[in-house]
């Protein structure tokens, strides 16, 4: 009987303790179903739904004349809602989409594209990725004519996901200096970073929800907000005369086997910087742009110093620059220290003019150490005057403060000042050291460099920058002397290897040694400052090559041809320029005209007054000399047929044979010099042809 009570009172405990949890569940249903119902709704939410960013565009980044430099190009992932098409229209056209996409993309069978689409339709999936290669806008109208998608997103199902990709149409032109941008669409150096708050617009909002297999689907309710796209940045750069200078300055570090150099070239008036050139070595032995040594790179200029030392000499005395100067057998002695001159034996007794320009390091060190070692604070303060102790407020972030010494430094002794005036003992960028050149340029009148004209919202300006500091810096007398010395290192000194005879240049050599390990080495730093034409001047230019290892290591011999080069250059493409080099009559011997789109050529040498005479109607033309007049002879006109594009420009080469259906790859720089294929092979047998251009 006892076991019996026992064994009933066990199950009515029991019975007992289920009631009151099932009390419990049921009071949790009604509690959570009526009291806590909107917060628990409102976590789900938040675990299935949420709100992603819509990027914006970025804004265009464009040259002097509205080309454009640097741009985003909308790209696109292409998914599919299989859950929306209706039955019919849906097995009437699986098969012709699944076809489409294994032959737009390659990676799948027809087969296995219709059954992953028909898997995800019957397991409810409401995203399907299809595939992760990005298409372009282009490819994406194609896509939207195929079966299904036609029906677009709300019938359809198909979802085009846009990605905007950074795109550059001049490639790899001004690389460091119009900057680059991250995976986030921010820029990280040059252009791109300084105005990234201009370039990167406002992102908008879209709400998704997350399905099944982890992926999140876009949901337009209507609570989206749109994107704003970022604005342009409007520069002062020119395509043309930046590829002038990129192209110089790469020849120029490949002669000389050097480390690494730099072109700035800038319009005197106005302190715009037209072109800025930055090359390295890198560890392959190419030479890339990775590092702005224009703004950053922090060096002794060497003799191109030797302008402001000149210039504050004249500021503070009398002294005409025809008056002579004992500058010795080519070494003297500073208190402790020996300076000697490049040249051996010394220049003995001449003018100051010849003091500058045969560049005698001991002529301009007595000049300045005799003038202000009893108060050499005066001749620093000549030097801020000068705009060389300072950082001007750049555009483009990054850029290097100078370093020169204050005669209250620990470090300065009665050396010192000799020694600056050569450029030693202080550090300035090559942005500096051409500022000053530029206001001498400018007849005295320091402008600001700059780089961004403006910044454009839907064509119209929405901030523009004018307001650049510009300041006096000497005495009009001074720099019309200094002028003519810097004249005078082109006509007579240690430039004169670049002295032209249709133009004038003005400028000043460089060539410093480097310090390698706290002790000066035999590695030079070159460099060549100046503008062009003398009596005008219209540009102003820098050009610094690191480290020559071959027999040159002077900036007459390393760096100065670069400058003339890209002057040259300059000089002739400008129209205005070209009418002075008519009147001289140039053309002493006969153009070098090769071959390519007879109408260019024909329209060219009309201009330049060359006789020309044509046989042919083919619109392809090569040149035949005879006496003074061209004759023009057809280039193979058959399109079954390849060319012969050999003198050709790039552009005109890559137009003939990418019109015969020839992919092109082309290596160097300037005119084509050779094909791999022979002219007259039947191109159906070719799908790519290779040129050289040199």
């Amino acid at each position: 009987m006892n076991i019996k009570k026992e064994i009933l009172f066990r199950v009515r405990f029991a019975f007992i303790f289920i009631f009151l949890v099932s009390l419990g569940i049921i009071y949790s249903i009604f509690h959570l179903q009526f009291n806590e119902s909107e917060k628990w709704g409102k976590k789900s939410e938040n675990i299935n739904f949420k709100y992603d960013i819509i990027q914006a565009s970025r804004g265009n980044i464009l040259s002097d004349d509205g080309s454009i430099l640097a741009t985003s190009l909308p790209f696109y992932k292409l998914a599919f809602d299989p859950s929306i098409p209706e039955e019919e229209i849906f097995d009437f056209g699986i098969d012709s989409l699944s076809y489409n996409l294994s032959l737009f993309f390659q990676d799948k069978s027809m087969n296995e594209y219709k059954r992953i689409i028909t898997k995800a339709r019957d397991n409810g999936r409401r995203y399907l990725l299809l595939n992760r290669d990005k298409i372009g806008y282009q490819e994406k109208k194609e896509l939207s004519k195929w079966p299904i998608f036609r029906e677009g997103r709300l019938k359809g199902g198909v979802l085009f996901e846009k990605i905007d990709q950074r795109y550059r149409p001049f490639s790899k032109l001004g690389y460091r200096t119009i900057g680059s941008v991250d995976e986030n669409n921010k820029g990280t150096v040059g252009i791109e970073y300084s105005f990234n708050s201009y370039l990167e617009g406002n992102n908008g909002e879209v709400l998704k929800q997350k399905i099944a297999g982890n992926y999140w689907k876009p949901v337009y309710d209507g609570t989206e907000r749109q994107p704003k796209n970022g604005k342009d940045i409007v520069t002062t750069l020119n395509v043309n005369l930046q590829d002038i200078s990129e192209s110089a300055l790469l020849r120029g570090l490949v002669s000389n086997d050097a480390d690494n150099g730099c072109v700035i070239l800038m319009e005197v008036s106005t302190g715009e910087i037209k072109a800025i050139a930055n090359f390295s070595k890198n560890s392959s032995g190419y030479y890339t742009e990775n590092y702005n040594y224009a703004i950053q790179g922090m060096h002794e200029p060497g003799s191109t110093f030797k302008l402001a030392s000149i210039l504050a000499y004249l500021e503070d005395s009398d002294i005409s620059i025809y008056d002579s100067i004992d500058t010795g057998n080519g070494e003297y002695k500073f208190y402790s220290e020996v300076m000697k001159d490049h040249k051996p034996g010394g220049y003995g007794t001449i003018s100051i003019k010849e003091v500058f320009e045969k560049s005698s390091n001991i002529g301009v060190a007595k000049l300045i150490d005799d003038q202000f070692s009893s108060n050499p604070d005066r001749f620093l303060n000549y030097i801020k005057k000068f705009g060389l102790n300072k950082s001007f407020d750049f555009q483009i972030y990054g850029s290097s403060l100078p370093s020169i010494k204050e005669s209250s430094d620990s470090a300065w002794s009665k050396v010192s000042l000799p020694w600056i005036a050569h450029g030693y003992e202080f550090m300035l960028t090559p942005l500096h050291t051409l500022s000053l050149y530029n206001a001498v340029a400018n007849n005295g009148i320091y402008v600001e460099p700059n780089i961004v004209k403006e910044v454009r919202e839907a064509n119209k300006v929405f901030e523009r920058f004018e307001d650049f500091n510009s300041f006096k810096i000497a005495k009009k007398s001074s720099i019309n002397t200094v002028k003519e010395l810097l004249k005078g290192v082109v006509e007579n000194g240690t430039a004169d290897n670049i002295k032209n005879s249709y133009y004038q240049i003005s400028g000043k050599t460089g060539t410093a040694k480097k310090v390698i390990n706290g002790k000066y080495a035999n590695r030079y730093y070159t460099s060549f400052a100046g503008f062009f034409p003398s009596e005008n001047p219209k540009y102003s230019c820098i050009v610094v090559i690191d480290n020559p290892k071959k027999y040159r290591i002077y900036g007459s011999d390393v760096a100065a041809p670069v400058f003339k080069e890209i002057a040259d250059k300059i000089f002739i493409s400008d129209k205005n320029y070209f009418e002075e080099i008519k009147k001289k009559e140039i053309f002493t011997s006969f153009p070098l005209i090769r071959s390519g789109y007879k109408k260019d050529l024909v329209s060219l040498t009309n201009y330049l007054g060359i006789s020309n005479h044509s046989e042919t109607e083919n619109e392809w033309v090569r040149t035949k000399v005879i006496d003074n007049s061209i004759f023009w002879e057809g280039i193979n006109a058959k399109s079954f047929l390849i060319p012969n594009v050999v003198g050709m420009t790039l552009k005109d080469a890559i137009f003939l044979l990418e019109s015969r259906g020839l992919k092109v790859n082309y290596k160097g720089r300037g005119r084509v010099k050779k094909q791999n294929i022979s002219p007259g092979n039947l191109t159906k047998n070719y799908k790519t042809i290779n040129i050289n251009l040199g």
